[in-house]
């Protein structure tokens, strides 16, 4: 979601870290979201620096023994935080996905439904806001890759706007750009919900989004 790149530009180190390591391991999924979802409410009650590792094994119902056959250190955790979303996302668009839809039909699907997800894990998506930098600096290129990939799900279907007429967008460096800010659209939700979530229900944010990106997209 919304992350800071700062320190990521380059390569990666040479070392693998943990959460890089972990990734490559078939990692029970149920137990993955059971760790994400005992560690969350505690990083934003609790803050991220204050919250232990023995606090959110308590409130995993695990050992602290256990949490850490798991993980190598407190910042996998919030590694594997953001990853959860990003799976979340990538699954959810590909799936309600509608084959030989019209792709004045299929972006705004997209868009809702992408929107809807961010929405049902809006304090994990805050969280991500504000503690990416708390990442080890592979594990926040890690993050990148996978914010781009949700992205790469919106030029994709933008492209093929271009291509069959649909969307009007100058170049491919502005039709990326526009990918860029539908992805912002849903994490708005979730980061600026202090104005958002006050003065809009989630379909009228939905409804409203969609218009002024269709609007914008629209051949003049």
């Amino acid at each position: 979601m919304v992350i800071s790149d700062s320190g990521v530009h380059g390569d990666a180190p040479t070392g693998e870290s943990d959460v890089r390591k972990a990734r490559d391991i078939d990692v029970d999924p149920q137990r993955c979201r059971q760790l994400v979802d005992a560690a969350v409410p505690l990083f934003i009650e609790t803050g991220y620096h204050e919250t232990t590792t023995r606090d959110i094994a308590k409130a995993a119902g695990w050992t602290v023994g256990e949490l850490y056959d798991f993980v190598k250190s407190k910042s996998d955790i919030l590694y594997l935080v953001c990853e959860s979303i990003h799976e979340e996302v990538e699954a959810l668009l590909k799936a309600d996905a509608v084959a030989e839809e019209t792709i004045d039909a299929a972006l705004p699907r997209a868009l809702a439904t992408y929107i809807r997800t961010c929405d049902s894990r809006q304090d994990a998506i805050l969280l991500i806001y504000q503690e990416t930098t708390s990442l080890p600096h592979a594990a926040r290129c890690l993050v990148i890759e996978n914010e781009e990939r949700v992205t790469d799900f919106f030029d994709t279907l933008l492209r093929r706007g271009v291509r069959e007429g649909f969307f009007q967008l100058s170049s491919e460096k502005v039709t990326r750009l526009m990918a860029h800010n539908i992805t912002i659209l849903g994490q708005m939700w979730a980061f600026r919900r202090w104005y958002v979530q006050k003065h809009f229900s989630l379909e009228e944010y939905i409804a409203i989004q969609t218009e002024l990106v269709m609007r914008d997209l629209k051949p003049r």
